[in-house]
Parts: structure tokens; C-alpha cells; sequence
């Protein structure tokens, strides 16, 4: 269905060939081995450095204090420079020379400097370092509060905090810069999306420090400090707080709602920008690491959204309503059996009932399951208003958990319609299997442990959320019904996003688009759109991704027939961590071949 990318390039040979070194049974010598392993892993340490969020995302806390920042000239040369050299080094390896699975880890280092030295090409980033769901300040927020992965343990991790706010001051001071010039370069984000970033730049100007967000790591210390400490880090993160990060964010809320909101741009898709076409095309090869059209996507989206609605109608039906499809939508959206909570707590509750409902189930599944431990949250309440489910890996040494992240703005009106499918997506066996299963694996390079590629991890939690009746759910029609509308959602993704950014669509036909075809709520499905307007590219990568898994499962039980495991397939598609889907789908070829 999909075309596969040539991910795996022809190279430039420099063969060393030397008699008196020893050899595997590949004909590699051991130097070369070695060489190509510190090159591997001197990509991920070196990468570390020049974007330590990432290392403390990872649980790495050698950086906690550090804050390139990404908007400075001088890191974006310096990245370039990072991903060109990794590039050129990798030509003097020939392919014949490296085992099965640093063909792999070639393939992937080749394509992760190629997609980045693409992206650093445009001006988006420089351009649009603040929206309403993707932007750093949002991660920063999180990381603020204490309860992220930014630890705050220690008197020296609460100094390392203190530092790495001195870059993203600097940071949040070259944001505001950058939006003024992109004004006068054409680069301005639509109105609708700025009026959602300013609330949330306002929630950072609160002058109550009790309340304010960034005061957070100060209510929660460790038992083991002393007053004199308490007392010395009080008035430090109040200094910081009162006289810089609030002034910071008093501008930036100043600009938003003044100048900036006056040049907010009417039109809705990424064309509305200079080299706004191009940009996109790149956005679908990164996002779904495909070579697919936005007409191929945009058709494909189509045929989804027919098939998924005839058996819709077919659940409809089994429930007795008598109304057609669109009134079904607003019966399910609106019924009130179905918002049974009072409570942000029932909410959190259910989804553990859930998780303990397929523990029987999920040994037929997976043989192979991650050890780092899971939770379900309640999203933070400054993002909550605008967020939707997430979740946030655990570190790579498993010792903080991985969290399945919940907006719950108001229990009463939280419909529990979709949550075994949503559950399966963000939790268990999705994200949290899939991530988790990398970042423990003793068989993968680092690089390769904390890896993203949204066509695969994406695909793969759609991918899960179809394995609910295997896994003993979906035995409520409701449920089922809110699998369907979930994967309805992502199928709906394929027309609204190519309309948006391909095909000259406002924002207003897309959310049209999307009442007429699923039971979402209009609130939801407005922050859906501007979700995608915001990020274009990134909402094709669930379907896309499911697709061709759900190809290759096919195609190895047909192939394969009594000899098909359903257990060691899943261990096959997760024990490479994130690959472009073209990796992924060499990688089933040969162990269906090899297991004829």
C-alpha cells in the first residue's frame, strides 16, 4: 500500500583490509567492529550534550543543569554540523562488512541525520517556537512543576534547575525575538491557535507564588533538608521567579495579544507560509517515514473513513437506536450513562480497572513484557483545558515510571465511551510495551533505545488498540463502538490534515468534516484541528503506521499458517525500537522467510 523509502543508500566503500587482523564470520575485522560501535555511540553521547532535555528525559542526569538554546544561530549551525559529520562518517563503512544489525543501525543513523539536516533546512522552528501543544515552554512546564522527569531530589538537583533556567530565559527572550522577525518574514501563526497560547503564557505570570507553577519543586522538599537550605532555596527560586521568569512571560504575553494577534494569519494550513508546500512534504516523509503523497494520503483517508462507517452502522443497529449515523454520534457524545464520574479520581480509577481486566490476557500475547513500572495521572491543570491523553516514557533505567497522562477538566461531563481503546493506545501493551521494551533491550545501541519515529510508535499503539477482544475487552457494544470511533479519528486524520495543508481547507471545513464522521465532542474536535494545523504532517503517522502493521501480521499468517506465533511476531516487531516502517517491514520479510 504504502511506497517504501530507500532508506538503505549505496555506499562509497573504504574496505580495510587488513592480513593480520582477526575477522568474524561475516569477513569484518575487528577494528572496523570497534570503530563502528564508537561511532554509533559517540552520536548518541555527543547528542546528549547538545540536547540534554533529552538526557533527562532519559534519566541521564549528567546535563540536568544545561540549556542550549535551540534558537541560538550558533546551535543550529552546531547541529548541523552534528548531523553532516555522523553522515560523512558513515561512508567509509561498507555494508558487507557489518552484521545484520548494524545494517540496521546504519540504515537508521543515515536516515535520522538526513530527515535532520532536511528539517533544519526550513525556518519553522527558528519561526514558531511557541504554540498551544508542541512548544518547549509547555515541556519546561511540566519539568517546573517537580513532577516530571527533571529531578528534584537533592539540593544540587534543585541548583541544577536553577541553571538551566538561566538558558530558557534566554530562550523564552529569543522566542519573542524570533516571532517579531517572522512577522515581517510572513511566518505568523494563525489567530485561533494564538488565542489559545496566550491563557497558557498567562498561567506563567501569576504573582501568587503559592500558585504559580515554577514554585512547585519548593512545596515538595525532600525531608532530609535542613531549615538553613529550605530558607536559601526559597528566596533563590522567588528571586528567579519574581524577577525574571515572570517578566519573561509578561512580554511574551504582551506581544501575543497585541502586535502578533493583529498579524495573525486567517488562513489554516502550512501553505500559508513562505515555502509552506515544501515544508509539508517534508513533515509527511518525517512523520510517516513514507514516500506517500498528500493526494495518496488524502485518498487512502477517504476509503478509511467509508469502511470504518459501515461497521459502525452495524453496532448502531446491534444497540436498537433508530436515528442515522450523525444523530448516533451526538446519542453517544451526549449520553449521560456514559459519564457516570463525579470525581477526577473515578476517572483514574477506571483505567486501572481496566489494565486489571486484561491482565489475564495479555500473557497470549506477549511473552516479553517491560519491567519498568506504569501509572495513570491527572494531566497538570495548566495544560489540561488544551491537552489531550499522553504518555511520558519512563527513564531508560526503569526507575521512574512510565505515565499515561489524563485531561480531566471536568469529571462530570468525561465520557468513558472510548477508554479501553484509549487505554490500550497510551498505556499497555502501547506505549508503555513499546518504549519501555527499548529502553530496557541489552541488545540495541543507546541511540537506538530512546529513539522516535512517529509512522512506528504511533502505528503501533493503533496497532494495539486492535488487539481489545483478543485481550478480553470490548465486550461492552459501547466500548467497541468507541474503538471504531477511535480508529475512525486517525483515519478522519488522513482527509483533514491533507485538506489543510495540501488541499486549501479553513479550519472550519475540517472541523465540519470531522462532526459529520465521528462522536466526538465539538470542544474535542476543535482541539484536534488546531492540533494539527499547529504541527502539520504529525496526525498522519497513526494510520499509516497501523496499516502496515496490520499488513505484515496478515502477511505472516497466511505465509506462516499453523507455524504463526502471534507472541514472537510482536517480539519481531518490537525488539528493533522505533524504525522508519521500511526497516520494519525488511526485518518481518526475512523472519517470515526464515521461518518457512
Amino acid at each position: 500500500m504504502q511506497q517504501k523509502i530507500a532508506l538503505l543508500v549505496v555506499m562509497i566503500a573504504t574496505v580495510l583490509a587488513c592480513n593480520d587482523t582477526e575477522k568474524d564470520s561475516n569477513g569484518t575485522s575487528e577494528t572496523e567492529m570497534k570503530s563502528f560501535e564508537s561511532l554509533v555511540n559517540n552520536y548518541y553521547e555527543d547528542g546528549l550534550k547538545l540536547q540534554p532535555l533529552n538526557a533527562t528525559s532519559a534519566g541521564d542526569d549528567r546535563y540536568n543543569d544545561l540549556f542550549p538554546n535551540p534558537l541560538a544561530p550558533e546551535q543550529i549551525e552546531q547541529m548541523k554540523n552534528f548531523y553532516q559529520s555522523n553522515k560523512d562518517a558513515l561512508q567509509k563503512y561498507d555494508l558487507k562488512n557489518l552484521t545484520q544489525s548494524e545494517q540496521m543501525t546504519h540504515a537508521i543513523l543515515n536516515w535520522e541525520c538526513d530527515i535532520n539536516l532536511e528539517h533544519l533546512s526550513f525556518k519553522n522552528d527558528q519561526y514558531f517556537p511557541i504554540d498551544q501543544m508542541w512548544s518547549l515552554n509547555l515541556i519546561m512546564g511540566q519539568l517546573a512543576s517537580g513532577d516530571g522527569s527533571q529531578p528534584f531530589k537533592t539540593v544540587e538537583d534543585y541548583g541544577n534547575w536553577i541553571s538551566r533556567l538561566d538558558g530558557y530565559i534566554e530562550w523564552l527572550e529569543t522566542a519573542e525575538s524570533n516571532l517579531r522577525e517572522g512577522m515581517t518574514e510572513g511566518y505568523v501563526l494563525p489567530k485561533s491557535l494564538i488565542k489559545k497560547v496566550i491563557p497558557q503564557l498567562e498561567a506563567m505570570t501569576e504573582k501568587d507564588l503559592e500558585k504559580h507553577l515554577f514554585y512547585g519543586p519548593i512545596k515538595k522538599f525532600p525531608e532530609n533538608f535542613t531549615q538553613q537550605q529550605k530558607d536559601a532555596l526559597v528566596k533563590t527560586y522567588s528571586d528567579k521567579i519574581n524577577n525574571e521568569i515572570i517578566p519573561a512571560y509578561q512580554k511574551l504575553v504582551a506581544l501575543m495579544k497585541g502586535s502578533y494577534m493583529d498579524a495573525g494569519r486567517t488562513t489554516s494550513g502550512i501553505t500559508g507560509i513562505p515555502n509552506g508546500a515544501n515544508y509539508y512534504k517534508h513533515q509527511i516523509k518525517k512523520y510517516t517515514t513514507t514516500n506517500m503523497t498528500a493526494e495518496e494520503i488524502h485518498q487512502l483517508g477517504l476509503s478509511e473513513v467509508a469502511r470504518i462507517l459501515s461497521e459502525m452502522e452495524q453496532i448502531k443497529d446491534s444497540v436498537g437506536y433508530k436515528g442515522d449515523m450523525k444523530s448516533f454520534f451526538n446519542f453517544v457524545r451526549e449520553n449521560k450513562e456514559l459519564m457516570p464520574f463525579t470525581e477526577p479520581q473515578m476517572v483514574i480509577d477506571n483505567f486501572n480497572a481496566i489494565h486489571e481486566r486484561m491482565k489475564p490476557q495479555i500473557e497470549k500475547l506477549f511473552d516479553v513484557k517491560p519491567k519498568t513500572p506504569f501509572e495513570v495521572r491527572r494531566t497538570e491543570a495548566f495544560r489540561e483545558k488544551s491537552s489531550s491523553a499522553e504518555y511520558n516514557p519512563g527513564s531508560v533505567d526503569g526507575t521512574r515510571p512510565g505515565i499515561f497522562y489524563v485531561p480531566i477538566p471536568d469529571a462530570a461531563a468525561y465520557n468513558v465511551y472510548g477508554d479501553e481503546s484509549l487505554f490500550l493506545h497510551e498505556a499497555i501493551p502501547g506505549h508503555h510495551y513499546q518504549i519501555s521494551l527499548s529502553q530496557e533491550s541489552t541488545n540495541l545501541p543507546k541511540f537506538r533505545k530512546t529513539l522516535w519515529y512517529s509512522g512506528y510508535g504511533e502505528g503501533w499503539a493503533l496497532y494495539s488498540e486492535s488487539l481489545g477482544k483478543e485481550l478480553g475487552l470490548y465486550t461492552d457494544p459501547y466500548q467497541y463502538f468507541g474503538m471504531l470511533g477511535a480508529e475512525m479519528h486517525r483515519a478522519i486524520r488522513l482527509v483533514v490534515d491533507t485538506g489543510l495543508h495540501a488541499k486549501g481547507w479553513t479550519r472550519e471545513q475540517a472541523i465540519q468534516y470531522s462532526l459529520d464522521n465521528e462522536a466526538e465532542s465539538e470542544a474535542s474536535i476543535i482541539s484536534e484541528i488546531e492540533r494539527y494545523m499547529a504541527n502539520p504532517g504529525q496526525a498522519l503517522s497513526y494510520k499509516i503506521g497501523q496499516l502496515k502493521i496490520r499488513e505484515l501480521r496478515a502477511k505472516a499468517e497466511k505465509e506462516l499458517g499453523d507455524q504463526f506465533d502471534i507472541g514472537v511476531f510482536h517480539n519481531e516487531v518490537l525488539e528493533t525500537g522505533c524504525v522508519p516502517l521500511a526497516l520494519l517491514e525488511d526485518k518481518i520479510d526475512r523472519w517470515i522467510a526464515s521461518n518457512k
